[in-house]
């Protein structure tokens, strides 16, 4: 009897709720894995540019179309260039990660006192009013430093803190064939290339685009309405 009401209470909640399984499998799983997605961003080591409890939108699409669950490409339009910010999986623990793409294939990547190099050549900065800061969580706030950074084809904010020991001087390395030299924004708080190394083409499956929602994670999840639906760049 036990059993049988088991079976009955299975068959009815499947009745019941069939067409939204199916929906979320054949539709919603595929959608979010091969052509667009969603993710929660829980540090800050994008920041200024990303802010923990940001939920930013992916575009799957952005370089090339994958079956979806995996990262068996089926076709490829094109691929990262530097300033873009990706979604990668890290080389040392195959964590999903926000980054932003600083050296491609051939390229020369070198800090010298968190100054960045490619090819040789210093990266322009220029420093930004500290009224920018105001968004950033308090414990950082009063001691970083933002500045703008010119990086393929457009100028993004990046920061740094003194008073936080960091990796400052790296390289000079040269990035291989099919590999990306990649970074977080916040330049003293990120674990990124200088530390898991490049990052395979593979390895990159989307492109960040945009701010859907932003929850302050360190304020009681206040929403940041200011930031919603905003671009990223």
């Amino acid at each position: 009897m036990k059993a049988q009401k088991i079976k009955k209470l299975a068959h009815g909640f499947w009745k019941q709720w069939r067409y939204t399984f199916l929906f979320i499998v054949l539709v919603v799983i595929p959608v979010k894995s091969s052509l667009a997605d969603w993710n929660w961003v829980p540090t800050g080591s994008m920041n200024p540019t990303i802010l923990e409890g940001d939920l930013i939108y992916v575009n799957k699409m952005a370089y090339d179309l994958r079956v979806p669950l995996t990262l068996h490409r089926l076709a490829k339009w094109s691929d990262p260039e530097r300033g873009d910010i990706v979604i990668c999986f890290s080389p040392d623990d195959g964590a999903r990660l926000v980054k932003r793409v600083i050296g491609q294939p051939g390229d020369t990547v070198e800090m010298r006192n968190n100054t960045l190099f490619l090819n040789g050549q210093p990266v322009a900065y220029a420093r930004i009013d500290q009224q920018y800061a105001v968004q950033l969580p308090a414990k950082v706030r009063d001691r970083c430093i933002l500045a703008t950074e010119e990086l393929g084809r457009i100028a993004h904010m990046v920061m740094s803190v003194p008073s936080v020991a960091a990796v400052r001087n790296f390289g000079p390395v040269a990035v291989p064939q099919n590999s990306y030299f990649v970074m977080g924004d916040n330049r003293d708080k990120s674990k990124d290339s200088r530390y898991f190394g490049f990052v395979e083409r593979d390895s990159i499956v989307g492109r960040a685009k945009g701010v859907i929602g932003s929850f302050d994670i360190t304020d009681k999840y206040q929403p940041r309405f200011k930031r919603f639906f905003s671009a990223l760049r």
